[in-house]
């Protein structure tokens, strides 16, 4: 019979077993992720997390790393509501174990924890691919249920693309850095309040991004108006470790939105080729991006008119507690 210990995080000493995990797990249900231990690292050290208690560790009698659990808590929306996304990893050897169930159940637990003390409503979230569909019936057998659906998209930065033509009046420039981060948060939030789910971005969450090992300034851009507004904006992220480990050259278009009162004008379409352009004059011969399918701004016909087209597809499920 098997003997589990379950724990949370303990340390810097996690982080190794944790990242080999994820890549034992990624590669054998053909994934094509790649996690590294600095990029946990930066992850476990945001403020909005607490690692000792947001964490849940399987190990087996030999103390080894078998299954591992991390719940990732927002910020409130307007209607008092908080999202618990749930990501875990079960070893290929022992998925037939209870492990699953009991991360749901720690992270339910957890969440009603949030809800007494911060007196909120709350929700349980996971993302699966479409293609997990065995773990999608534990999730539905727990009582979690689809409600949203997104794609990964890509596209080759080897063809052409059109160069962005900006509105009269506005002009493209790099983010100054954490000068100007209170600025760009509520450009974020004015450009994401009437989407789905949106949850208010701070500048606490937004500041660690500015100060990872991947950020790029040159890759963190915005469209100012006449009048000094930010109205627009393609913030790119680059992961090297994972281009090395997949011998790939991709660049992600991480965020990228219009402020209300400036839409309609083309400036998303312009940011979004000026970010292509950017990925491409720093090496990468493909851009990715995240997009819900249901996205009312018409996202998704915008990225399909650049030449982006799906290559995966991730089922969003929800547990009100």
């Amino acid at each position: 019979m098997l003997t589990i210990t379950v724990r949370p995080y303990a340390g810097a000493k996690d982080l190794e077993p944790i990242a080999n995990l994820f890549n034992l797990c990624d590669t054998a249900d053909r994934f094509d992720n790649w996690t590294t231990v600095t990029e946990l690292q930066e992850d476990f050290t945001e403020p909005s997390f607490d690692p000792q208690r947001d964490t849940r560790i399987w190990e087996n009698s030999e103390g080894e790393l078998i299954a591992f659990a991390s719940l990732w808590i927002s910020e409130a929306t307007q209607d008092n509501i908080v999202d618990g996304y749930l990501w875990f990893r079960v070893h290929p050897a022992i998925r037939k174990s209870d492990c699953t169930h009991e991360a749901i159940a720690w992270a339910e637990k957890r969440l009603r924890e949030v809800a007494i003390s911060r007196h909120v409503q709350v929700n349980l979230r996971v993302s699966l691919r479409s293609t997990q569909q065995d773990l999608q019936a534990i999730l539905q057998s727990c009582g979690l249920r689809c409600d949203r659906y997104f794609y990964r998209m890509a596209r080759s930065l080897l063809l052409p693309i059109p160069q962005p033509q900006l509105p009269q009046g506005f002009t493209l420039r790099a983010v100054r850095g954490e000068s100007e981060i209170e600025a760009w948060v509520e450009l974020f939030n004015e450009s994401f309040i009437d989407h789905w789910n949106h949850h208010p971005l701070t500048v606490e969450r937004w500041q660690p991004e500015l100060r990872s090992l991947h950020y790029r300034p040159e890759l963190d851009l915005v469209a100012v108006a006449d009048n000094g507004t930010l109205a627009a904006f393609c913030h790119c992220t680059l992961y090297p470790e994972h281009n090395q480990a997949k011998g790939r050259k991709e660049g992600w278009i991480g965020e990228l939105g219009t402020r209300r009162g400036f839409r309609k004008r083309g400036l998303g379409r312009a940011m979004l080729l000026a970010g292509m352009h950017q990925l491409k004059a720093v090496g990468m011969d493909t851009a990715l991006l995240g997009v819900d399918t249901a996205n009312p701004s018409g996202a998704l016909k915008l990225y399909e008119s650049v030449g982006f087209s799906p290559v995966l597809t991730h089922h969003i499920f929800v547990k009100t507690l």
